[in-house]
């Protein structure tokens, strides 16, 4: 692959990464935790913890590197962002070498897992013996 080809297929996946990076400092610089970002809408009509309440505090705690306390957060939300990390780099690898990525195929079992799963969790954590996994 020539270098102005490999620019242009790598394009997409640095604009991707430079808006994380860029999400990244803001998450940093002014912290969820002390800050006023938007309430959760589902949190402020029922007062039950959604499945991504707690999300924007836990990225925040990942961009400290503290990890107990962004999974005390929200554990899906980091689990996500470790999946979102690893599907970025083999996004731009296939780019770079210029082989083409096998995109999963997502069928309606797949779909139902993970429904299924998200709905668990948000019946876990608003239970009192599930409150470990309510946002801190």
């Amino acid at each position: 692959m020539t270098a102005p080809t490999r620019s242009r297929s790598i394009a997409a996946p640095l604009g991707v990464a430079a808006a994380a990076v860029g999400g990244s400092v803001l998450l940093h610089v002014r912290d969820p935790r002390t800050s006023t970002y938007l309430p959760c809408p589902f949190h402020a009509l029922t007062g039950l913890w959604c499945p991504g309440c707690g999300a924007t505090r836990a990225l925040g705690d990942l961009t400290r590197g503290d990890i107990a306390a962004a999974a005390s957060s929200n554990v899906v939300a980091v689990v996500l962002a470790l999946v979102a990390v690893g599907v970025w780099g083999l996004w731009f690898r296939s780019r770079w070498t210029g082989r083409s990525l096998r995109r999963p195929r997502v069928d309606r079992p797949t779909v139902i897992v993970l429904i299924t799963v998200l709905a668990a969790f948000m019946v876990v954590r608003n239970t009192p013996w599930g409150s470990a996994l309510a946002p801190t």
